[in-house]
């Protein structure tokens, strides 16, 4: 049994034509470290076309295509309300 399915699973897809594996691993890093104890599994997911898109089930909450990169911070913040809605994240909640 893959991760905790009892939990969130989010899911990194990253373009490997455009060699976005560390980004995206290095984004997975982020988001296990801060919600180790919220999440079932973060997965890598190769694609192409240049593709960077964060889905938490089957919900996107970010695409690169509409919002750019993103910044770590950003991202959790987007991840929390959905899998810890209210939780503090310290630095990260700062305007």
């Amino acid at each position: 049994m893959l991760g905790r399915v009892d939990k969130p699973r989010v899911e990194v897809e990253y373009c490997i034509r455009c060699r976005w594996l560390p980004r995206a691993a290095w984004l997975a890093q982020e988001l296990l470290t801060t919600f180790e104890n919220e999440l079932g599994a973060v997965a890598l997911v190769p694609g192409e076309g240049g593709v960077f898109t964060v889905r938490v089930d089957d919900t996107v909450v970010w695409n690169r295509k509409d919002d750019g990169f993103p910044e770590p911070t950003a991202v959790k913040r987007r991840v929390r309300d959905l899998v810890a809605p209210g939780r503090p994240l310290g630095h990260a909640d700062a305007p």
